[in-house]
Formats: structure tokens, C-alpha cells, sequence
């Protein structure tokens, strides 16, 4: 594994199924997600190799609850003293005392829902601030939560206004090209939150799954949004 830059302050992390996104400010690291249980070792690693230093994690949001976003978050947090930050919907089904609500499949989605399962289970694991909408998240220059249910009930984006950068989670993917995400508990809702995620217009748009889009972005997210209404 390796940290891909995005920007000079921004890196992806690629799991194959699912990644997370490093962002640098100064030396304080932020995680936005974390990708699988048991990679806790190669993120360090990465972090390591890129030139930074993994004990300089803040904090690590997460998305949403599912667990390829949130497999490695308590152990990288308890080894580098990072708080764990999420929506307070998801907060009770990240700790293990909620069950999973259950997507709402379409035929084309279950066999990439099959593939997905393939994914280690995320360890019941604890949250230190749970958030709403419109809080500040102490990095990025004002980096903001966006709630954008519909995905899972406490799904989050996080914009950073100030620098055009949005992450999604599974609310839009990049798979090939900007698209509404898949796997949604409520497809309706979640479609709301995309079109609210449109009207943020942002330069860098960072997905749950897909490339980075750094070219049209604004353009190709409101295009996809109107796509997906259709």
C-alpha cells in the first residue's frame, strides 16, 4: 500500500474495495475513513514512507458504518492516540449495539454486494465524538459535515470549503465515471443527499470507491445527480 497524492495536502489510501483519504495540516493528519480491518500495520507504513508520521493522526472520520470504511479505525486510533469521529446515527452500528441496516439491493447491485461481502468484518469499534450536521471538524481550514443519509441512516460527507474538496463516501462513486452510489438502505434519500452534495460545487471530488475526480468536477456531479433523478 501507498499514499497516492491527490494534492500537496491530500492522499488516497486504495483498499481495492473501498479507500481512505489522508489530509495534512502542517503535521497534524486527519483520516477521512479506514479502510480494513487488519491493515492498521500497512497504512502506517505508508504514512511512514510518504514522510510523515503516523503518531501525528488527530483524528479519523468515518463515512459511515460499513466495514470497509471502518476496519482499521480503533486500532490506528488506540496506537496513535487518534479520536474516532462519526455521524450520530452510525455511531451505535460502528460500536457493535446497533444491527446493520440492511441495503436495498437492486438485481444488477447483488452480485458487486456478493464481491463486497468479501471484505473482513470491522471489529465492533468505539466512537469518541459523535456529530451532526453542519459541525466543524478541526482541520482543512473549516473541514464541515454534510449529512447525507440515505446510504446508511448517519452517512457524512465532509467538505472543505476553503480548498473545494468533498468527500462522499458511499453516497457517489467514481466508477468509471461520477455516478449515485450503490447498496443505499433508502435509494430516495440517498438520491436527496447526492443533489446536496451537487450544490456544494466542489473541485475535488473523493468517493468511497472510484478515482479521485480533480477535472470538471462540479459539472460531472451535477450531471451525474441529474442522470441518477432521471
Amino acid at each position: 500500500m501507498e499514499l497516492i497524492p491527490i494534492t500537496s495536502r491530500l492522499h488516497l489510501l486504495d483498499f481495492t474495495i473501498g479507500q481512505a483519504y489522508l489530509w495534512q495540516d502542517g503535521e497534524e493528519l486527519t483520516l477521512v475513513d479506514a479502510g480494513w480491518a487488519g491493515s492498521a500495520d500497512a497504512v502506517a507504513e505508508a504514512i511512514r514512507a510518504a514522510g510523515l508520521d503516523p503518531d501525528r493522526l488527530r483524528r479519523i472520520v468515518l463515512t459511515h458504518c460499513h466495514k470497509d470504511h471502518v476496519g482499521a479505525a480503533q486500532e490506528l486510533a488506540d496506537r496513535h492516540g487518534a479520536e474516532i469521529i462519526a455521524h450520530r446515527l452510525d455511531a451505535p452500528i460502528i460500536r457493535g449495539e446497533a444491527p446493520l441496516p440492511a441495503p436495498d439491493l437492486l438485481d444488477w447491485e447483488l452480485p458487486l454486494f456478493e464481491h463486497g461481502m468479501t471484505v473482513p468484518e470491522a471489529p465492533p469499534t468505539r466512537v469518541d465524538r459523535e456529530v451532526e450536521d453542519g459541525e466543524e471538524l478541526g482541520f482543512g481550514d473549516g473541514a464541515v459535515v454534510v449529512h447525507v443519509p440515505g446510504h446508511t441512516p448517519g452517512s457524512l460527507a465532509v467538505h472543505l470549503p476553503r480548498h473545494g474538496v468533498l468527500f462522499t463516501g458511499d453516497t457517489v462513486a467514481s466508477v468509471p465515471d461520477v455516478m449515485f452510489g450503490v447498496f443505499h438502505v433508502d435509494r430516495a434519500l440517498a438520491l436527496d443527499s447526492m443533489r446536496r452534495l451537487a450544490k456544494l460545487s466542489p473541485s475535488v471530488l473523493c468517493c468511497g470507491h472510484g478515482a479521485p475526480v480533480t477535472t470538471d468536477t462540479a459539472a460531472r456531479l451535477a450531471a451525474a445527480a441529474e442522470h441518477a433523478a432521471a
